[in-house]
């Protein structure tokens, strides 16, 4: 049974780790209001965005004159991964998540015969897809210093991306990153950006096309945004992570102090009733001698 002084020393250690707790939990829900504003700001361009690209390449179809970043290789033998997470940890399972889901990718991928390899953005990533796929890895960006996610960081790993489609490293590249529905729910979420897809704007981008007449052809209009959809792509993703990762921290942060509550209260009770259980054996002992004498 452990000391008083132990327990004491418990419960004022237990003190401090509530006050860092329900700090990070103040600090994350003042980042996620303006994480959850940027995220949701960004929706309206991007699904415009991939509406317009949908109507373009359902005009364009199959033909050769296609870019490459439409039709593809003609192959998806050799798969990239492109593993979006945070770079800080203490949020849930917000990483886990989103890991698990590539795992889940990569392994059917594999089992497949196909020949993966995997991009990660941000540590978190990186370390949990290392352990399993550490073989797999070709590259890492480090977003550890860049305070603000801003489009300059996207349009850099695009360009990464787009040089090593280039140049035939791969044939199908895929994004995995967390939708942000609310505080509570993040929705972990894949995507394919090469080739590009747009089934879900599908139907407005075909009203789309059916409005407007493009100048020049619909093929080079294509060459040049489907490099500009990949960096939309990966900021959109970026920016639903920004918001999933202060939401999940403050759920974390919010459950991790009110445990701490409880562990306190828990902790003052074992106090006070050892306190007690001495008190009462000195009692005691102060009794007997007395009687004895």
């Amino acid at each position: 049974m452990p000391s008083l002084k132990d327990l004491k020393n418990r419960i004022e250690s237990v003190k401090s780790t509530r006050k860092i707790t329900k700090a990070m939990q103040m600090v994350a829900a003042a980042k996620l209001r303006r994480a959850q504003e940027a995220a949701e700001a960004s929706r309206p361009y991007t699904e415009r965005f991939n509406a317009v690209m949908a109507g373009l390449a359902a005009s364009v179809g199959d033909s050769d004159s296609a870019p490459k970043l439409l039709s593809g290789t003609g192959s998806d033998k050799v798969q990239l991964l492109v593993v979006l997470t945070s770079e800080r940890g203490l949020c849930g399972g917000f990483n886990t998540n989103i890991v698990k889901l590539a795992k889940e990718r990569a392994r059917k991928l594999l089992a497949e015969g196909k020949e993966l390899k995997i991009l990660t953005v941000g540590k978190k990533g990186r370390d949990q897809m290392k352990r399993d796929f550490g073989d797999h890895l070709i590259g890492h960006v480090d977003l550890t210093d860049v305070k603000r996610v801003g489009y300059a960081d996207a349009q850099g790993i695009a360009k990464d991306i787009l040089s090593r489609f280039d140049a035939g490293e791969f044939d199908v590249a895929t994004l995995f990153y967390s939708k942000f529905q609310n505080v509570v729910t993040q929705i972990p979420t894949a995507h394919q950006i090469i080739p590009a897809s747009f089934e879900d704007g599908a139907e407005e981008g075909d009203a789309v096309s059916t409005v407007f007449d493009y100048e020049p052809s619909e093929e080079a209009i294509l060459a040049d945004l489907l490099p500009r959809g990949v960096a939309t792509a990966i900021f959109s993703g970026l920016l639903e992570n920004g918001a999933s990762e202060q939401g999940a921290r403050m759920s974390a942060m919010d459950n991790a102090t009110r445990n701490a509550g409880e562990m306190i209260d828990n902790l003052t009770i074992q106090f006070n009733r050892s306190r007690q259980a001495v008190i009462t054996n000195e009692l005691i002992e102060i009794i007997s001698g007395a009687e004895a004498l």
